[in-house]
């Protein structure tokens, strides 16, 4: 059968580990190159903390993100290996429980018992972790995928800021970090709203305004305990 609308859901396993990724790899790398320079650090030492920062930042949501769609993935499977001993004791028991489900989202009873039985001829487990367990191929957890997706996305959004640090004057560089940071902030909430299909205005406004307020409270910091750069 021809399938005409564009939907968006098959993308949200590897796109919400993306754009997590990009946006904190601009953002903290950002907000960590802002403290660092208001504490009045020489340029050498300022582009090896942004570095730094890069490495420990990717490797962090790398296996940030593996383990918890690993442990996604553990629970799901837990979940269907009980299925399917619940199935193979209590067949009777499990045909009753996907006909009730049918009835509940307004199917007649006759027609939900015989949707249930045919279903369960067909393929009884997967209809009892779809129906019963919400779980679908569709949004299946990939923990390699997310790690992956995270830690490459992290180092392309924290390269930003680092060349931004390589191509300004010292003495300008946070108001360079400042005023490149944020249109490279908008221009991934417009990226993600449109690859997702929704709306482009809220994820530009909301990833600015968080952006901006963590450099400003880093910048904050950064002045309060600086120190002078050296001569």
């Amino acid at each position: 059968m021809q399938h005409h609308e564009k939907h968006f859901l098959q993308r949200s396993g590897w796109l919400r580990a993306a754009v997590l990724g990009a946006n904190d790899g601009i953002i903290s790398t950002a907000s960590l190159l802002m403290g660092v320079a208001a504490a009045g650090t020489a340029q050498q030492a300022l582009m090896m903390t942004g570095i730094a920062g890069l490495v420990a930042g990717a490797l962090s949501m790398a296996a940030g993100e593996y383990v918890s769609v690993s442990s996604q993935t553990d629970i799901e499977q837990a979940d269907l290996a009980r299925e399917a001993q619940e199935l193979t004791q209590n067949p009777e028991s499990e045909l009753r429980e996907l006909t009730g489900i049918y009835i509940q989202r307004g199917l007649s009873p006759a027609l939900a018992k015989q949707v249930a039985q045919e279903l369960s001829q067909h393929d009884s487990l997967g209809a009892h972790a779809r129906d019963e367990l919400g779980l679908h191929d569709i949004n299946q957890a990939k923990p390699l995928q997310a790690a992956f997706a995270s830690a490459l996305a992290f180092s392309s959004g924290a390269l930003l800021p680092l060349l931004t640090t390589l191509l300004a004057p010292h003495a300008q560089v946070q108001s360079w970090l400042m005023f490149s940071t944020l249109p490279f902030l908008a221009l991934l909430g417009m990226v993600a709203a449109r690859t997702g299909g929704a709306s482009v205005s809220k994820s530009v406004i909301r990833v600015v305004i968080w952006g901006a307020l963590a450099m400003v409270a880093t910048a904050l910091i950064g002045h309060w305990f600086g120190v002078q750069a050296p001569v």
